[in-house]
């Protein structure tokens, strides 16, 4: 008797405590989650007006960002903030599962800025903020003249004088020159303030938002090089003589000049190729760019979605600045959720053609998983995807539905009884997704692990750029690019968006996962030729994949949603038929990957 008297006492203890640690815990995570929202709007209000409103000598823009990202920053990087979510977590198994992951987002939130490093975060903080002036603010010029980045886009698309569009490649690389030395005090930066917190390097702090090892994630991504090599060699073979055939030139090259790319990265080769009866952007010139986006959201609540709140419309930059504007604006697509709770903008400029008719349903994507995971059930620490990947897999997804012969026949965008060459389709599209496996998963990743986790020295950057370039895409240079250049640095992400780039290899598998069981589990549709326009199911469906946000585990998510982990396989089922076709088209030719 005395023995059941004295369990139930150490049970009724135990309860005890176990509610007031967890109510301690609560205390603290809903008094952080209200400064740190406070604070993120702040801070996201002053980063839009520097992507938005760019003017040269301008300093109080950069100034106000700089203020508000540093108060974000002493705040999650808090002597107070760690210690007390490391304290708590000493107690784990008596807090939720819930408490446990907000506590873990706080120390990795913490990682990025510790007061214990203040100075060097507050030193980052400035780099980056000036590193982003003048990325954006670059006033990019061929023969003297200035021209915007959509002008220098859509001459490497169409144009096939080869000294234009060595003049348009070489004006879009200028940028990098002045970025270099930025780069290397960020590269400093960046790992100095990480390692303060015990992470080797800012790379293997970036990845460890997976869950992963930085030797995990690497073999991954090289995992899904080596998986696709087969098709990208195909890829790679027809493109070299089918572009030396259109620019005149009777040596097939080795490798692909990137000059001769439609892209200025060369992460992209969708438009070399034309679908016969297919003239989207002829037919979207004559809608304007105001439809593109309005047909986006027409979309998502055709899903079952609801419309997109009246800020989205008041306060986002949906189109390119005037032409006289006293001002710039960063041109690269972007998505924000500003407060982490109402508050969606995203940031474009939307002209009416194919890519941006894309982009448009790209970028609407993030903003509706925004809205989804901004619920009851989900923390405000907890609202973003599941992984970061997630986030790019739905926008890359929804757009690639969007481009999908029925789903355009259900638009009116082209006619219901035209024909068209579906290998043609299919190649289109591997020039688009397959294409971009090695240079995201490859050349990207790769650059970036050895710029922070082996250190590269600055006298190496464009020497390594190219190796890489070349390794993976079998791209080179039109001429020698000395180190006096940091043809890296041309890319976006380098600079702001650092050592994440391996998200959007991620997302392209997980698109062809998420596409894959959309097209067969719910619409019973051929994956190459579907329309979700209007199917409340898949709305469903998304729903259940969003609203979670990262509340659950990512593998868990992909288990409980669609019964695998994640894998290329679709991918290279969906391509599978292009692979017999491609063989015959190169029977001949010479392979140089």
């Amino acid at each position: 008797m005395r023995f059941l008297i004295l369990l139930t006492i150490v049970f009724l203890f135990s309860c005890v405590n176990k509610e007031v640690v967890q109510n301690e815990t609560q205390q603290f995570l809903d008094n952080y989650s209200s400064e740190f929202q406070k604070l993120y709007y702040a801070s996201a209000e002053a980063e839009w007006r520097s992507n938005t409103y760019i003017v040269e000598g301008d300093t109080a823009t950069s100034n106000a960002t700089q203020r508000a990202n540093k108060a974000l920053a002493k705040f999650t990087g808090s002597k107070e903030n760690i210690e007390k979510a490391r304290q708590l977590l000493q107690q784990k198994d008596l807090l939720k599962p819930i408490q446990v992951k907000q506590l873990e987002t706080v120390l990795y939130q913490a990682a990025n800025n510790p007061e214990t490093v203040e100075q060097i975060v507050d030193a980052r903080i400035k780099a980056e903020t000036e590193q982003t002036e003048k990325l954006y603010g670059f006033d990019f010029k061929i023969d003297d003249k200035s021209v915007s980045t959509n002008d220098i886009d859509d001459i490497l698309r169409v144009e096939t004088n080869m000294p234009k569009r060595l003049a348009a490649w070489e004006s879009s690389k200028e940028v990098g020159k002045g970025l270099k030395s930025g780069l290397t005090n960020l590269q400093k930066l960046r790992n100095e303030t990480v390692q303060a917190l015990g992470y080797s390097d800012f790379f293997s702090y970036q990845v460890s938002d997976y869950g992963m090892t930085t030797k995990e994630m690497m073999d991954l991504n090289k995992r899904l090089v080596e998986e696709l090599m087969p098709l990208y060699r195909e890829l790679h073979t027809y493109a070299r003589y089918e572009l030396a055939k259109k620019y005149g030139v009777s040596e097939v090259p080795d490798y692909l000049p990137a000059h001769w790319l439609p892209n200025r990265w060369g992460q992209d080769w969708s438009s070399m190729v034309d679908v016969k009866g297919i003239d989207l952007d002829g037919v979207l010139k004559d809608k304007g760019a105001q439809w593109l986006v309005e047909q986006a959201e027409r979309f998502y609540v055709s899903l079952g979605m609801e419309k997109l709140p009246a800020i989205f419309w008041e306060k986002s930059s949906l189109y390119p600045a005037p032409i006289d504007a006293a001002y710039k604006k960063n041109n690269h697509a972007s998505a924000w959720h500003m407060d982490l709770e109402n508050d969606v903008r995203s940031l474009m400029s939307v002209v009416p053609n194919s890519e941006w008719y894309e982009t448009t349903h790209h970028e609407l994507g993030h903003i509706y998983y925004y809205i989804l995971y901004t619920n009851p059930d989900v923390p405000l620490l907890l609202r973003a995807g599941a992984n970061r990947a997630f986030h790019e897999a739905i926008g890359s997804m929804l757009g690639l539905a969007a481009m999908q012969k029925p789903f355009l026949q259900n638009l009116d965008l082209v006619p219901s009884d035209i024909e068209t060459d579906q290998m043609q389709s299919l190649l289109k599209e591997a020039l688009n997704y397959v294409v971009f496996i090695p240079w995201s998963a490859g050349v990207m990743t790769e650059f970036e692990y050895e710029l922070y986790a082996n250190n590269l020295p600055e006298n190496q950057f464009n020497a390594k750029w190219w190796e890489m370039v070349k390794k993976y895409q079998g791209i080179v240079p039109p001429s020698d690019r000395g180190e006096e250049y940091c043809d890296a640095a041309s890319k976006t992400h380098i600079n702001n968006d650092a050592a994440q780039y391996y998200d959007y290899a991620l997302s392209y598998v997980l698109l062809f996962q998420l596409h894959n069981y959309i097209a067969t589990k719910i619409l019973n549709e051929d994956p190459h030729s579907t329309n979700y326009y209007g199917n409340k199911e898949v709305g469903n469906f998304l729903k259940q994949i969003l609203s979670p946000g990262a509340s659950v585990d990512w593998r868990k998510l992909m288990q409980d949603t669609l019964g695998e982990e994640i894998s290329a396989n679709a991918m290279l089922e969906y391509f599978a038929p292009l692979m017999e076709y491609l063989k015959k088209e190169n029977e001949g030719r010479k392979y140089t990957i």
